[in-house]
């Protein structure tokens, strides 16, 4: 337990739950964008439901990934940010689409109440998103990988350092 209270502690801790952090948030934020406009029977269509939802959690998710995860402020880069990010989160969404597919497959086939079929799309929606957490994580940390941090770790004297980092001294 100590090592993973002094392992959070470090740069790369706390970046990782900060994703972590924000892709629960964003989570939340399409479940209940979906639960809202399919359950109320705004959008009545599982797959535009899903698709609007994840649409809506796209815009939170890139500002606090970009700016509290990776520190990143001023102007995003197009190139380097924008359209990395795009195209995970189309990938993300299409992964969903599928899931919300499937769900429809089965609101169809079994007539369940209307209730139960928002919960079935909510659910295919969070399993989406958890089959793609890891490889977010790994393609984000490279988009948005900031030098700073690793050259300011660097440049700590050891008693600045977390206990675990330091050198062993003979």
């Amino acid at each position: 337990m100590d090592k993973i209270m002094t392992w959070s502690k470090t740069h790369q801790g706390r970046k990782l739950i900060r994703f972590t952090s924000v892709s629960v948030i964003s989570t939340v934020v399409s479940a209940l964008v979906i639960a809202f406009v399919y359950g109320l029977k705004i959008i009545r269509n599982e797959v535009d439901a899903t698709l609007f939802g994840n649409l809506v959690a796209a815009f939170p998710s890139y500002r606090l990934n970009r700016q509290w995860t990776w520190g990143k402020t001023g102007r995003s880069h197009v190139r380097k940010e924008l359209l990395p990010f795009a195209a995970m989160t189309t990938l993300g969404i299409s992964f969903s689409l599928l899931g919300a597919s499937y769900a429809r497959h089965l609101v169809h086939a079994h007539h369940w109440d209307h209730l139960v079929n928002t919960g079935l799309v909510v659910t295919a929606n969070l399993v989406s998103f958890a089959i793609f957490w890891v490889l977010k994580l790994m393609v984000f940390n490279r988009i948005f990988h900031v030098d700073e941090a690793q050259e300011i770790e660097a440049l700590l004297s050891e008693e600045e350092l977390p206990p675990a980092t330091r050198p062993r001294s003979p």
